[in-house]
């Protein structure tokens, strides 16, 4: 049988992957939109073949929301966030010291030489900290519940509406910087924990950029080395750009 410690690798894992696609499929869907609205060249680009791109920015939307719902679904047999963050609250010994040095010893043959002076610089989480984070996600599946679920659910996942009016009533609850938040910090969490499992760093959120308006008017100096989300944003822009010179 696996360990504890092994679930939860394979968990965070699964969450990484889960919301890194989440990420992937929208911020590509907002990025097109966004240099659609600015660029004259690019419209005309989407224009030339409107049913393709019609088709793909769907797909992108609706794959964003079914990701979504994979990582936010409490049912027992899903591997939730939830799921994951309640493993690692109930298994703070997986944290301790003494089980970060035996991960680290598996990874270098030199580990005698640098870990016990590493291990001093170590932090052993205690349930507040879980707390914490659990509390945080609280208030992200508060609004995925109220104002994400339901199009999941009603109009992409089962078609549980039937007209176009019910459909609209839906989408104006959502908000694009809410939905942009939400999404970033399912990654925040992810190096939160991945950080806190494997180097012993206190699980903190750390601030990151959400907004593509932000990152198409001032991106990162080294965009390959950015956010995932900043990444995606300027390989958009990159290739709309570039396909529509002559458009």
């Amino acid at each position: 049988m696996a360990t504890s410690s092994l679930d939860f690798a394979t968990e965070l894992e699964l969450f990484r992957t889960e919301a890194e696609s989440a990420i992937q499929f929208f911020y590509a869907w907002d990025a097109t939109h966004a240099m659609a609205a600015v660029d004259p060249k690019v419209r005309r680009l989407l224009n030339e073949a409107p049913l393709f791109w019609n088709t793909s920015l769907g797909a992108l939307q609706a794959s964003t929301l079914v990701a979504l719902g994979r990582v936010f679904d409490p049912a027992p047999n899903n591997h939730s966030v939830t799921r994951l963050l309640n493993s690692a609250h109930a298994n703070l010994t997986m944290f301790s010291k003494q089980k970060l040095s035996d991960r680290k010893r598996a990874q270098s043959t030199n580990a005698d030489e640098w870990l016990p002076e590493y291990l001093n610089t170590v932090y052993e989480p205690t349930g507040d900290d879980f707390r914490r984070l659990k509390k945080h996600l609280s208030n992200r599946r508060k609004i995925y519940e109220e104002k994400y679920r339901p199009l999941r659910h009603m109009v992409f996942a089962h078609r549980g509406v039937a007209t176009q009016d019910e459909v609209a009533d839906l989408f104006a609850k959502t908000n694009i910087r809410e939905l942009q938040q939400l999404l970033v910090f399912l990654r925040r969490l992810h190096q939160a924990l991945w950080e806190l499992y494997f180097n012993g760093r206190k699980p903190v959120l750390r601030p990151s950029r959400y907004s593509v308006q932000r990152m198409l008017d001032a991106p990162f100096p080294n965009p390959s080395r950015g956010t995932l989300q900043e990444r995606m944003v300027n390989e958009v822009k990159v290739f709309l750009r570039t396909h529509s010179k002559d458009a």
